[in-house]
């Protein structure tokens, strides 16, 4: 059985600025052991975040755009047909549907909104440091 891994948009976006980071640890982990896992309405958040112009300072548009590509070529676009309404921010249940549709082994993320649904249906939710105990 493949073991995958839903990350959410925060984790992937340090895990490509900063590469020494427990959270780029976590999601290289992740893909040496598993598959990552996104949906369209995960893939897009990361798309529209990482490309801000917040970010120019710690790597060039190339760069992240490049980044980008890479995650979208190594992770498994999922189909989402599931609705889920369970999480206190409302913006967060993408990742609860795209875990569930997917069967993921774990989400793994710093948001509190989440976390304080671990488990969600038998599916950890896990910080980066969590994760690499785990894994």
């Amino acid at each position: 059985m493949i073991n995958i891994f839903v990350f959410n948009t925060n984790i992937l976006i340090s895990a490509n600025l900063s590469h020494g980071s427990v959270n780029r640890k976590a999601y290289d982990r992740a893909r040496e052991i598993g598959v990552t896992v996104h949906s369209n309405d995960t893939f897009s958040e990361l798309s529209e975040t990482l490309i801000r112009s917040k970010f120019d300072k710690y790597l060039s548009v190339e760069k992240r755009l490049q980044a980008i590509s890479a995650f979208e070529k190594r992770s498994q676009l999922i189909q989402v047909n599931v609705k889920i309404d369970l999480c206190r921010d409302p913006k967060d249940n993408k990742f609860l549907e795209l875990a569930s549709e997917s069967a993921a082994a774990c989400i793994i993320t710093w948001d509190k909104d989440l976390l304080v649904l671990n488990p969600f249906e038998g599916i950890p939710i896990l910080t980066p440091a969590e994760f690499l105990k785990m894994f």
